[in-house]
């Protein structure tokens, strides 16, 4: 796993080829990450499929609820597939954008 720190955001970037298991590591290691924003980036990944994204589901919800923003970044995927209440985008940049914006609502009061 690498981790990338910038501004209030941490870029989590799976190294392993393993979605499951970099899932587990930040589960485990997740009180290092928890006041900042997370992107979790699964690019390097290849097949990678809705349970794999749904995989990191209760991880997202738990940290939105502490008004921080979660992220995963994944590349050739069906966007649609992807339930709601979990933000998922095709390029880094496009996450911190995200982030970005959901700051300034919080900041507004949304």
């Amino acid at each position: 796993m690498k981790v990338e720190e910038k501004g209030h955001t941490v870029t989590l970037k799976d190294t392993q080829g393993d979605i499951i298991a970099f899932r587990d590591k930040i589960e485990g290691e997740y009180n290092t990450f928890k006041k900042h924003n997370i992107v979790i980036d699964i690019t390097q990944d290849v097949d990678v499929e809705l349970k794999d994204i749904l995989s990191f589901l209760s991880l997202s919800n738990k940290h939105r609820k502490s008004k921080k923003s979660f992220v995963v970044v994944v590349n050739d995927f069906d966007f649609n597939e992807v339930p709601d209440e979990m933000i998922v985008v095709p390029t880094v940049l496009e996450a911190h954008d995200i982030i970005e914006m959901e700051e300034i609502e919080r900041d507004l009061g949304f």
